[in-house]
């Protein structure tokens, strides 16, 4: 394991652990009434793509709770302009720079924002993140949530320790202490709220690329770290599923770095907007890419998602809603994914 990462495994360990016991969530139940919520802040200070992309089935339910708020993200990076760009109840994105120290003006400013701004409600989007856990501390607002774990709901509901949903269902015993109504029944999903235009732009897209009128099979072969399957798996992979679907196109979405593990194989596709891939894949019957922030890219374009995974933790991590699944390709082989992918194809 590289130094670097050590060091911030460590740096995150240690935070975790001096801020997990400070500070409570908070309200005062007679005061529902007579402070409403109108302002709401939404914390997750984190850059990653796959990040973002993941608080967004909790914007869309504190859209729905409150839909005459205005909300304001504090985040980090510059992904979120792209991400939030079509949720109209966002306010504001209040962004940590990536780079702290280099850019320790806009750093320092950014915190200021969320202390001299005056909030109704302030939701901390990762239990596990000490920095949203002291930015919800930090923030001026009459109500404050931190993301406790609610017991209750992770007996009831198996799909309680998904990353995008156990903030949800937290969130949602929150507020059921606090009087309202509350239903556990709906999960929102991944959104990017792709427009008409942004769509037929994909439509286009994909069929400058396969020039037919076939469907569509989407594999993405990068991934970070160990999360990434090597070329020969990829080759072995597609030979059979070349095979076993000869009735669909199959494209190759490229990296940042515009590599190929299919050794251009196949018709690639490559861009480095993200609002544009996700429309591509949108018009695509199968998106199948191991755990990564594209991944999750195509679990908000609305298209089935095959999530391939190794090392990292399916039930955290996996892409939901609309057929999409995990597939843990250690304990299935080639052959029995092919089942799994005509199973939802059909």
């Amino acid at each position: 394991m590289k130094i670097k990462k050590r060091i911030n495994i460590f740096r995150r360990s240690l935070m975790r652990g001096l801020t997990k016991n400070i500070g409570q969530s908070s309200f005062d139940k007679k005061d529902v009434v007579k402070y409403p919520i109108r302002r709401i802040l939404i914390s997750r200070p984190n850059h990653r793509l796959g990040n973002l992309l993941l608080i967004t089935p909790l914007l869309q339910e504190t859209i729905n709770r409150f839909p005459d708020s205005k909300i304001d993200l504090f985040i980090k990076g510059g992904a979120g302009n792209v991400i939030f760009q079509n949720y109209k109840n966002v306010n504001r994105l209040i962004q940590l720079p990536k780079k702290p120290f280099s850019s320790l003006g806009t750093y320092l400013s950014s915190w200021v924002k969320i202390r001299f701004t005056k909030y109704d409600l302030v939701i901390n989007a990762n239990e596990e993140s000490s920095s949203g856990r002291l930015s919800t501390l930090f923030a001026n607002s009459h109500y404050k949530f931190l993301g406790e774990y609610n017991q209750e709901a992770d007996l009831l509901y198996t799909d309680y320790h998904h990353i995008a949903k156990y903030p949800i269902y937290n969130f949602r015993a929150y507020l059921k202490k606090m009087g309202f109504h509350v239903s556990y029944f709906d999960m929102p999903a991944l959104h990017l709220k792709l427009n008409s235009k942004e769509l037929k732009n994909g439509k286009q897209v994909l069929m400058n690329i396969v020039k037919n009128d076939k469907k569509t099979i989407c594999l993405f072969t990068n991934a970070t770290g160990e999360k990434c399957y090597p070329e020969l798996w990829w080759g072995i992979f597609y030979e059979k599923i070349k095979t076993d679907f000869p009735d669909y196109n199959i494209i190759e979405m490229l990296p940042i770095e515009n590599i190929s593990r299919l050794k251009r194989k196949v018709p690639g596709y490559y861009s480095d907007d993200i609002r544009e891939m996700t429309s591509v894949i949108a018009q695509c019957a199968l998106f199948i890419g191991a755990d990564s922030g594209v991944m999750h890219l195509a679990g908000a374009s609305g298209t089935p998602t095959m999530g391939l995974f190794c090392v990292t933790d399916e039930i955290k991590y996996a892409p939901y809603d609309n057929k999409s699944l995990a597939v843990n390709t250690n304990k299935l082989s080639n052959t029995e994914i092919m089942f799994v992918i005509a199973d939802v194809l059909t």
